[in-house]
């Protein structure tokens, strides 16, 4: 039998290892050295969303490639959680393998969970601070603007069980490109596992809590502005649902949905697989 080349990628099992062990690093990290990873992340996440925001302006009625591009894009924030280095609530599902194998205990792993959302939140609200202040809105005689409308709106209309099952059907794709990522040797074989589950998310519309900490709040700044409400064509009726209640009424359902994608169809259901049974494992 043939031995494994040094650039061959890491088998099932040998993934499912790594991310217990990372598991076990990510949950027991300073407290100060988490929170900033995950400033950085939001801000991240942030970048992938502008620049899906610029690339679906005036796309016109060509649905499906224009979704497909403004996917490929979006991965952009994913790709430099990855290889530049941040902490993703979304992709930190993945830490219930640790807990599963009771590597970690429950608290750290909530600890790790609530440190990192909430400055994933606060590195989305600062991004959006800077590009309120930046005229990025204004880009295209204010048509960014409209498409940050857009895309907010379309966002806050889901009814709670939709938003909970797109959360859900996001986050599972998310916790299996951070699986492949750990499969991976190099940096371009990182990226192009990121690449196609990402953009698949985005083009069929699935939802990511972090993605919309910085994309529903920027809709609510654009929508402050007369200008840019007046170029959407929306009335105050219309715009009924963008609101901070709005925005909580999205965030809630679609947090739980990622949870539950990530932490269950992916975290648990390898754990199963590759770990269960091992005893005391590593």
């Amino acid at each position: 039998m043939s031995q494994p080349m040094l650039n061959d990628p890491f088998s099932p099992p040998q993934v499912a290892d790594r991310i217990r062990s990372l598991g076990v690093s990510k949950a027991t990290m300073p407290a100060l050295q988490t929170i900033t990873l995950g400033l950085l992340a939001g801000g991240f996440i942030s970048f992938g969303a502008m620049y899906y925001t610029v690339v679906m302006t005036q796309a016109g009625d060509v649905f499906g490639p224009a979704r497909l591009l403004g996917g490929v894009s979006f991965s952009l924030g994913f790709i430099l959680v990855i290889i530049a280095g941040a902490e993703l609530f979304t992709g930190n599902n993945l830490i219930v393998m640790a807990w599963a194998a009771k590597k970690i205990t429950s608290l750290a792993l909530t600890r790790n969970w609530l440190l990192v959302y909430f400055s994933n939140m606060v590195g989305a609200y600062i991004a959006v601070t800077l590009i309120y202040y930046s005229g990025y809105l204004l880009d295209g005689h204010s048509a960014v603007g409209v498409t940050a409308i857009n895309i907010a709106l379309h966002k806050v209309d889901h009814t709670a069980i939709e938003a909970f099952a797109r959360g859900l059907l996001c986050n599972a794709l998310v916790c299996l490109a951070s699986w492949m990522c750990y499969a991976a040797r190099s940096v371009t074989d990182k990226i192009l596992a990121v690449v196609f589950p990402v953009s698949g998310f985005v083009a069929m519309g699935f939802e990511h809590c972090i993605a919309n900490m910085f994309m529903i709040p920027l809709g609510l700044v654009a929508a402050s502005n007369p200008h840019i409400v007046e170029l959407s064509g929306y009335s105050t009726e219309q715009l009924t649902n963008l609101t901070v209640s709005g925005f909580l009424n999205n965030i809630m359902p679609v947090t739980l949905g990622n949870i539950i994608g990530g932490a269950v169809m992916v975290a648990l259901v390898y754990y199963f697989i590759y770990l269960r049974g091992e005893g005391k494992g590593m």
